[in-house]
């Protein structure tokens, strides 16, 4: 048999359903997805939930901050009819309700939880994933990543075998020697560092490369070459065909 990349479906299969939102993540799970991405924020009470930005605008029919807004008042946001009238109702999900729904039978993806924490502090965020993490017994299907290198420090500090991504943007030349320091497992990355010198560096390193966010499936061949070990995708089912 071949070898591909696995498929991860970035913030569900967002190019058909409004993002990080069940109804995503379930498309991803009936796709055959190897596994989702998702993003988390922390609520103004503690809740950690769902989200890629700091704000609602932009997903949901509110307006504010995720810091500002209690759990409550979260749960009344419409977070699917930005999308499509169709979607009307999907609500932004906190990531206790996620981890419940991945621990159902019949469910194995493997599960990139994103700690959006790079621009706004979230005191304790990382205690909090890995205690739910715990909880519902998917230390071993759960990889933490953030752009956050001291978060992730902190992730290896609480717990010492999550896997842990270190996240970039572009080609930073000093990216081994941050994920060797902070003990991360992998590095997600875009396309041009996976086929960089440095991106080879880092597979020869023994730093899988977790490719965000692909959208082309034409580009499949040359990251299987490059020996990429995951593919983002707002459109899995283009790469698993």
């Amino acid at each position: 048999m071949s070898y591909r990349a696995k498929i991860f479906a970035h913030r569900g299969v967002s190019g058909h359903f409004p993002e990080n939102t069940m109804a995503a993540f379930q498309a991803a799970l009936d796709a055959g997805a190897d596994g989702i991405e998702l993003d988390v924020q922390m609520a103004k009470d503690g809740t950690l939930v769902i989200i890629h930005d700091e704000k609602v605008d932009r997903t949901t029919c509110g307006t504010g901050y995720i810091k500002d807004m209690t759990f409550e008042e979260i749960l009344k946001l419409d977070a699917g009819s930005w999308f499509a009238d169709v979607n009307a109702g999907e609500i932004i999900p906190d990531l206790e309700k996620l981890l419940q729904w991945a621990v159902m039978k019949g469910n194995e993806l493997l599960i990139n939880i994103e700690l959006k924490n790079d621009l706004i502090d979230y005191p304790g965020m990382e205690k909090m994933v890995i205690d739910l993490i715990l909880k519902y017994g998917l230390e071993q299907r759960v990889i933490i990543s953030s752009f956050n290198a001291e978060s992730l420090r902190r992730v290896r500090e609480l717990h010492a075998t999550i896997q842990t991504g270190y996240l970039i943007e572009g080609i930073p030349e000093n990216t081994l020697e941050i994920a060797k320091e902070i003990g991360a497992d992998s590095i997600h990355c875009e396309e041009r560092f996976a086929l960089s010198e440095i991106g080879r560096k880092a597979i020869d390193a023994g730093y899988p490369l977790r490719v965000y966010t692909v959208n082309d499936e034409t580009r499949s061949g040359i990251l299987y070459k490059a020996g990429v070990e995951v593919i983002m995708t707002d459109f899995p089912g283009r790469f698993l065909e």
